[in-house]
């Protein structure tokens, strides 16, 4: 068994720009165009994932999830007819809206999906921000106040944004990707977003962006006040039940392997050089699929890297 690798989808998002062609050296589909987010590993009916080489060459994902379960991912995972995570690069050029995912019992009334997801930063530019919960004092009341009066900024928690920090964005906290941030994102396998506030903008239509003022109203914690950031030197960077992350680094000439027995991982490399033994080499934004068995990777440099798993 080796690495499996995914074609990425490229989205057009109002706020996307090109740092998956500059720093990454992707070929996106086309020029001038703002790609703000790359779908690396999708189960999704509207975008597929499909495998590129070996084994598996031209299976989607859904295929790999319902015919290969336990040959490829292990046994004892989750009960569900699609991969359960979604995995992406996030190319925020300008502000993304200020929203918010629903927790479950949200989710079930306004007809959505639940989402819990995680960040990593993998570049950000100087003063670059994070919009992440609201700020001490703030209320229900007090916010929609300021969605009418237009000062929606002054109660939203801005966090200064490093490069190797990451959060966990759990459902129901509110949150926006300030401008200049490039973001490894893991997340459940939903795409159930409720825009609050857009910063007066227009979309690539030249019309205002849909708010979900209503919907957004009944999913904001407005009790998770101003959250923090881990620091790059953190190791377990998410745990929850949806999936675990850890950022963990490799020596030059390292083996790495999954750290848990008879369970694939996904691994994404944030600096370094890792090695298959069929020859394949993965580098910076590189993600791909370790199944049940693969032959261990070799690190050519001092090597960082996340590793995604689904708890048991």
């Amino acid at each position: 068994m080796e690495p499996i690798i995914f074609h990425p989808h490229y989205m057009e998002r109002v706020w996307g720009g090109r740092s998956l062609e500059s720093v990454y050296q992707r070929q996106l589909p086309s020029q001038d165009v703002p790609y703000g987010e790359s779908w690396e590993m999708t189960d999704r009916q509207e975008a597929q994932s499909v495998v590129t080489g070996g084994k598996y060459d031209g299976a989607t994902l859904n295929t790999l999830w319902n015919e290969y379960r336990e040959e490829v991912f292990g046994k004892d995972m989750p009960d569900c007819d699609r991969f359960p995570l979604l995995i992406k690069i996030l190319d925020a050029q300008s502000d993304l809206s200020v929203q918010v995912h629903p927790p479950q019992e949200q989710a079930d009334a306004l007809g959505g999906e639940p989402k819990t997801e995680m960040w990593f930063i993998a570049d950000a530019e100087p003063d670059a921000k994070l919009y992440v919960g609201v700020e001490a004092g703030v209320t229900k009341e007090s916010f929609e106040q300021a969605i009418l009066d237009g000062t929606v900024e002054e109660q939203i928690h801005s966090i200064d944004a490093k490069t190797g920090e990451s959060i966990h964005i759990e459902s129901g906290r509110l949150h926006a990707i300030g401008a200049g941030i490039l973001i490894y994102e893991i997340q459940q396998n939903s795409d159930t977003t409720y825009r609050v506030y857009d910063w007066n903008r227009v979309g690539l239509n030249g019309k205002p962006r849909d708010l979900h003022v209503r919907e957004s109203m009944m999913c904001i914690d407005f009790d998770d006040v101003t959250p923090v950031l881990e620091p790059p030197t953190c190791t377990k960077i998410s745990d929850c039940e949806y999936f675990k992350v850890d950022h963990r680094h490799a020596d030059a000439n390292e083996e790495v392997r999954p750290h848990v027995d008879g369970r694939f991982a996904i691994f994404t490399v944030v600096s370094g050089q890792l090695n298959s033994v069929e020859g394949k080499t993965f580098v910076a934004g590189d993600f791909f699929l370790m199944p049940v068995g693969a032959s261990p990777l070799r690190a050519t440099a001092d090597t960082e890297y996340l590793e995604t798993i689904i708890p048991a």
